[in-house]
């Protein structure tokens, strides 16, 4: 071993290893791929740092300058990561160590800045690695250590693919550490692929496993799983004490009532962030807090010094969990008591989860009230007899107290403060005990109540009333019956003179709402066929349309038409069972005497029979449709006479610099606006035509239109 490390390890009072840490720190082993599974406690941490020392440090005693990281430690949660960083620095502290953590929840651009810096191990989630692999973020070139702790866990987390991805990154000469509880199939195929010659190493016995660790299983009623818990926490009023739950939901509802109870209490679940979440373990560590209530996100690895309690409130899913679970508290040789709250319904699991875990628990009730304030008694008998002796300081108030006050009254008031700082346990019932037969109602009254079936009126809206109003409890009510015009209430007939006192002689309940005593039990209506329950199989797509029933196909059954599915389908229906289109009409339509639909109007540019036909024109570079309708294609004219080469402009053509448009278009009927202003322009067209701005720019007319062309005119 590293005299560093022996060091640091003097240092904090560690005499002896455990199995674990000797079997992996033996000298046959250095720089070997190893996969050992150890039970939960067993120091794997110091372990797996003790094994790679050799590897990382070579022939001193300490590290160099920090650069590309050495070491990789990889955990499956954010708070394993963060403890085992915590115990690889003290352990490492004297050589000189730079730690890095690359976990999810924190700030990636302080993760990458931290690598940038340079470390010596670098401790991280499978996730959050890869994040910053893929980013090039962190080198792995000189890597010559990783180590995969709680590897199990890892896998059933779905890590599988992050996890291959970092070692198919990582060099082939590494050491390759794998530590785990239990040793799967898929563990063994992941050391195989990746680990060479790897040495197998078991310290874990099925029959000795946390034999540090009281199970104790009670049986509670099946609505007393809350209150049990409570006289669990204060029967055994642990240091620090761990609730755990299946679900966040439960997780929350505990948490609340907990602290309602005055118990110190934090949560701990995956919907929390990284911050959130280290301040509640480390509330637990300070003493601020001393009930933690948990999902399975704190089963792995969370060391907590003064844990002595673990209750399930909610039975794990397997009995992998369950141990992990437990492993919370009896770590390193101190004792823990795991406690199974299991109602009656889930009996049965709990035999089978501590038969699949080789466990045996004691059977017994929860605390009772009575045991939860007999045990405060035996503790503060032994606070009193452990007392320190009187200081000087207070012996001024405490001769005031002996001779203002009787011992009597002294120790009422010790007594009353001391129960004042602990929550009053709860009253539960048998575990065992039948369920309670339904006594005869025996005699009773009848009352009637206007309002029935037409008024809406429902039991769960009159049963409150009544009680309220009558001062009565639901124990006193009988039956409440419901008719078309009015409700019947059956009231036991002990209860009648109170309740007729408390609606008082104007038989009145609330709002008007008035009751008549009957002398005689009511005449009710027979209970006719429950009406069929509505079919959810298939959604409805026709909400806010006609509710009526559309045949079954396959019946004979005729539909709204007259057809019956058996008729021929293609055969025309007869013209009154056709409903007629009205559009913008909420009046309902006689079907036998529909008014005629009005003609349909022409569309604006269809084709009337009588136009005249237009000849169509080409387009530009195309061919002239052929037939009667041709159009010959566009010829240039010739030049003017007096100058050859000038060509002659076309219509439409812009106007050069210097110059307006050409010459004048056609004077044909002008199609728009545009065309009309276009041709008024061309008339004063010219060098200094009217309307030119000293022969520039677009010649305008101002207040001048155009007059119609004479027709024909091209």
């Amino acid at each position: 071993m590293k005299q560093t490390l022996a060091d640091a390890l003097s240092a904090r009072g560690y005499d002896t290893l455990t199995a674990v840490q000797d079997a992996v720190s033996d000298p046959d082993t250095t720089g070997r791929d190893m996969l050992v599974s150890a039970q939960t406690g067993s120091g794997k941490t110091l372990g797996f740092g003790l094994a790679i020392a050799p590897t990382i440090l070579g022939e001193g005693d300490a590290f160099d300058r920090a650069g590309a990281p050495l070491a990789l430690i990889i955990a499956p949660t954010r708070e394993l990561a963060m403890q085992v960083k915590r115990e690889l620095a003290w352990l490492y502290e004297k050589a000189g160590v730079v730690m890095a953590s690359t976990v999810g929840g924190m700030d990636m651009r302080d993760e990458r800045r931290a690598l940038e810096r340079g470390a010596h191990i670098v401790v991280a989630t499978p996730g959050r690695l890869r994040d910053h692999i893929m980013r090039g973020s962190i080198d792995l070139s000189a890597l010559k250590a990783v180590v995969l702790d709680e590897a199990d866990e890892m896998l059933d987390l779905g890590f599988r693919e992050d996890l291959e991805f970092i070692l198919e990154n990582a060099p082939e000469d590494r050491q390759t550490l794998l530590f785990s509880a239990t040793v799967p199939k898929a563990i063994a195929k992941l050391a195989e692929r990746y680990q060479t010659d790897a040495l197998r190493i078991a310290t874990a016995n099925a029959a000795t496993q946390h034999a540090d660790i009281e199970y104790r299983a009670l049986r509670v009623g099946p609505r007393d799983v809350e209150n049990a818990i409570i006289n669990v926490l204060r029967y055994y009023e642990a240091p620090n004490a761990i609730v755990f739950c299946n679900t966040r939901a439960t997780v929350n509802r505990m948490t609340t009532r907990l602290s309602n109870r005055g118990f110190s209490v934090v949560a701990l679940s995956g919907e929390l962030t990284q911050s959130e979440r280290t301040n509640a373990l480390q509330a637990m560590r300070d003493g601020r807090a001393r009930v933690c209530v948990a999902t399975d996100v704190a089963a792995r690895g969370i060391d907590l010094p003064n844990l002595e309690l673990v209750i399930h409130a909610e039975l794990p899913t397997g009995s992998d969990t369950l141990l992990h679970r437990s492993g919370r508290t009896g770590r390193a040789g101190r004792k823990g008591i795991s406690t199974l709250i299991v109602p009656p319904a889930a009996r049965k699991k709990a035999d089978r989860l501590l038969g699949w875990a080789k466990l045996s628990a004691d059977w017994g009730d929860a605390p009772s009230a009575e045991e939860v304030t007999a045990r405060d008694e035996e503790r503060m008998l032994e606070q009193l007899g452990d007392a320190a002796p009187l200081e000087e300081s207070d012996a001024g108030i405490v001769g005031k107290l002996t001779e203002t006050y009787s011992a009597e009254q002294i120790a009422t008031a010790y007594l009353r403060l001391y129960r004042e700082r602990h929550s009053a346990p709860e009253e539960l019932s048998p575990a065992d005990a039948p369920a309670k037969p339904r006594e005869a109602f025996g005699p009773s009254v009848w009352f009637a109540i206007p309002g029935g079936r037409d008024a809406e009126a429902e039991p769960r809206r009159i049963l409150p009333v009544v009680c309220k109003a009558g001062d009565l409890s639901r124990d006193d009510i009988g039956a409440i019956r419901i008719q078309k015009d009015a409700s019947y209430v059956e009231i036991r007939e002990s209860a009648v003179p109170g309740f007729l006192s408390a609606i008082g002689p104007d038989m009145t309940l609330e709002k008007g709402m008035s009751v008549t005593q009957l002398a005689q039990p009511p005449k009710l209506e027979p209970r006719g066929p429950r009406p069929d329950k509505p079919r959810f199989d298939k959604p409805r797509f026709d909400k806010g349309k006609s509710d009526r029933p559309k045949p079954h196909r396959g019946s004979d059954k005729p539909d709204w038409n007259g057809n019956s599915d058996d008729a021929p389908r293609n055969v025309p229906r007869d013209a009154k069972s056709v409903k007629p289109k009205t559009k913008g009409t909420t009046t309902p339509v006689d079907w036998n005497d529909a008014p005629t639909p009005k003609p349909k109007k022409p569309k604006p540019d269809a084709a009337r029979a009588d136009a005249p036909a237009f000849k169509k024109k080409p387009r530009h570079g195309g061919k002239a449709p052929a037939g009667d309708g041709a159009v010959e294609p566009y010829k240039p004219r010739k030049a003017a006479a007096g100058d050859p080469s000038k060509r002659v402009s076309r219509p439409g053509d812009k106007p050069k610099h210097g110059g307006a448009k050409g010459p004048t278009p056609p004077q044909g009927k002008a199609s728009s606006k545009k065309n009309r202003a276009r041709q008024a322009a061309a008339k004063g067209a010219g060098p200094k035509g009217a309307g030119a701005k000293g022969g520039l720019g677009r010649p305008t007319v101002k207040n001048k239109k155009p007059g119609k062309p004479p027709r024909g005119q091209s």
